[in-house]
């Protein structure tokens, strides 16, 4: 199975590991960290040593309870780094809900857009059809971020997930997109309770009915802190990589095609352990 972008056939044989470059002042995790454009590029070139094969530039932060960022600043923190990164020779993800963000994005060059609301806001979908090869990541999300972990969803959520993303991907394609072009996301901490996103992960492989390769974001969430706490004292978002790369290998095992993670080279060595136990279709690298 190949993911076709604007530059890359991205060949999922193996599961693709997708660096997450913050530069954000507000992010859950790394906020702060990577704001200017010299710091950011560090990151990426960092992330690309550590074994990224794709990286997911992000302006605005869509943590629980995170407020809309203006138009004009997400491009002033976006369109910068985007500029040099496009001359690392990776693929470019570009983490967005705006119709804006995204065309100036494919303009300089992005690969993929990620879209936390699936290209629900009014003209992204159009944006995306519009461009005659970039990849889209489409993710399921209960209600929005204010308000999302305020009232999650109720009742059995695999179903529901992938109706909503087998329906979503399914309009796309009818306004041109070629499903080569489409993944798939079930948005794990995104309106779901704790119990929600693990009987995400438990059957996940029902997710892949819809046909799609499935991009898994376990990365350091709230979900994983949950069940990790001791003494009611759980860990905070720096102390979760243990658990975070744990949630990517069952995620691979359950036959996730692209994990989305903070921390890269760990994430890389784990897979590469599980790689040594079916050595037969290790190709992709070679």
């Amino acid at each position: 199975m190949f993911w076709q972008t604007t530059r890359y056939s991205v060949d999922l044989t193996q599961p693709r590991v997708m660096g997450i470059v913050n530069v954000t002042p507000d992010s859950f995790s790394d906020g702060g960290q990577h704001t200017s454009t010299a710091s950011a590029l560090k990151h990426c070139e960092q992330l690309l040593k550590d074994g990224a094969h794709i990286l997911d530039i992000g302006g605005e932060s869509t943590r629980p309870g995170a407020l809309p960022l203006p138009l004009d600043e997400e491009l002033a923190r976006v369109l910068p780094l985007l500029r040099e990164a496009v001359k690392l020779g990776v693929p470019l993800s570009v983490d967005t809900y705006k119709p804006q963000v995204m065309q100036a994005a494919l303009d300089l060059g992005a690969d993929i857009i990620n879209d936390i609301w699936a290209l629900r806001q009014s003209g992204a979908a159009q944006v995306v059809a519009a461009h005659r090869s970039c990849g889209v990541c489409l993710m399921h999300m209960h209600r929005e971020p204010q308000t999302m972990q305020a009232a999650p969803m109720a009742g059995d959520v695999v179903p529901q997930v992938l109706s909503f993303l087998e329906r979503t991907a399914k309009a796309l394609q009818g306004l041109g997109v070629d499903k080569a072009r489409i993944a798939l996301d079930p948005g794990i901490g995104f309106g779901k309770t704790v119990a929600q996103n693990f009987a995400l992960l438990a059957r996940q492989r029902e997710l892949l009915a819809a046909g799609y390769p499935i991009l898994a974001g376990w990365s350091r969430k709230s979900s994983l802190a949950a069940v990790t706490a001791v003494d009611g004292l759980a860990p905070p978002a720096s102390e979760r990589m243990v658990p975070s790369v744990a949630a990517v290998l069952l995620a691979v095992e359950r036959g996730a095609a692209i994990v989305r993670v903070h921390d890269v080279r760990e994430t890389v060595a784990a897979l590469k352990i599980l790689r040594a136990m079916n050595p037969v279709a290790d190709n992709a690298d070679q």
